[in-house]
């Protein structure tokens, strides 16, 4: 305990009396208007986005792992196997400037769609719809969209490892009462996952509030690390820089804590919690001192 409050006083010594740390640049860099612009639009807006991609699909590839269906199972495995192994940064890049360098253009549409066309003698070529790949790429959106096929993986084999974790029988028994597969998994078994689910979900969301900052492979720049660094740059003044990105990090991540510290408690209710012994048995157990 004395080493411990040595090292703390140590710490806070130097952040009060060292001035390079310049506390009152890095509260001015909090409150810059870019920074502020990179705080909302590239790390809120790219934690949420992906977040909600990953978990949605996270779910769809965890019970395609669980399903019986040979095709569906391997593609689930295939799928996790992939963006697992992928670094997000390399998958970023690849989306920001790969994607880009081989089409130039998605089409959506029948394939071989031209090669059809130009023998019925149609000049469509049979093409639902395109979008242009090199204006989408450079977007937040090819940010959300990338780090979102990266966190469907993982949140995959979250939600596999929750529902693994009820029991077998409460998915029988709702079957046993003529509910439909898909209404068991929504209303019996993914309700009590949720207890399993919510806190390894939890620490994702303050994962990917942090790798936020990797969307400067796409590059996007719209971001909150991206527009310290830049001021700190601009000034000469790194550290202090450095400091605001902290100190804004901290405060996203702590209320994300609470959040996951509320939703914990509430779908964990129930669970582990000692039972108040009855007064007979109370009574009985004394008795039985005596």
């Amino acid at each position: 305990m004395a080493f411990i409050a040595i090292v703390v006083a140590m710490m806070l010594s130097s952040f009060i009396t060292n001035k390079r740390w310049d506390w009152s640049f890095a509260l001015q860099i909090m409150n810059q208007k870019p920074v502020i612009d990179g705080l909302w639009k590239g790390t809120i807006i790219g934690t949420v986005g992906a977040m909600i991609i990953g978990v949605s699909m996270g779910i769809v590839i965890a019970i395609m792992r669980l399903s019986e269906n040979p095709v569906l199972k391997w593609v689930a495995f295939g799928y996790t196997w992939f963006f697992r192994a992928i670094p997000r940064y390399v998958l970023l890049a690849i989306l920001g400037s790969g994607v880009g360098y081989l089409y130039n253009t998605l089409q959506i549409g029948v394939p071989f769609g031209q090669q059809f066309a130009h023998a019925l003698g149609l000049s469509s070529g049979l093409t639902f719809f395109s979008l242009d790949i090199n204006t989408l790429s450079n977007s937040i959106i090819a940010g959300i969209v990338g780090l979102g096929l990266s966190e469907a993986a993982y949140m995959a084999e979250i939600a596999r490892a929750g529902i693994l974790s009820v029991d077998i029988g409460q998915a029988e028994a709702a079957e046993a009462l003529g509910m439909s597969s898909g209404k068991t998994m929504r209303r019996i078994v993914l309700p009590q996952a949720m207890r399993v689910i919510v806190p390894p979900t939890g620490n994702e969301a303050i994962a990917m509030v942090k790798d936020t900052s990797l969307l400067i492979a796409i590059p996007i720049i719209v971001e909150l690390f991206y527009q310290t660094s830049a001021i700190g740059t601009r000034t000469a003044r790194i550290m202090p820089a450095f400091v605001a990105a902290t100190l804004w990090y901290l405060i996203i991540c702590s209320i994300l804590m609470v959040g996951q510290y509320y939703l914990e408690r509430h779908f964990g209710r129930g669970f582990g919690e000692k039972k108040p012994k009855s007064k007979r048995f109370a009574r009985a157990a004394g008795m039985g001192g005596a």
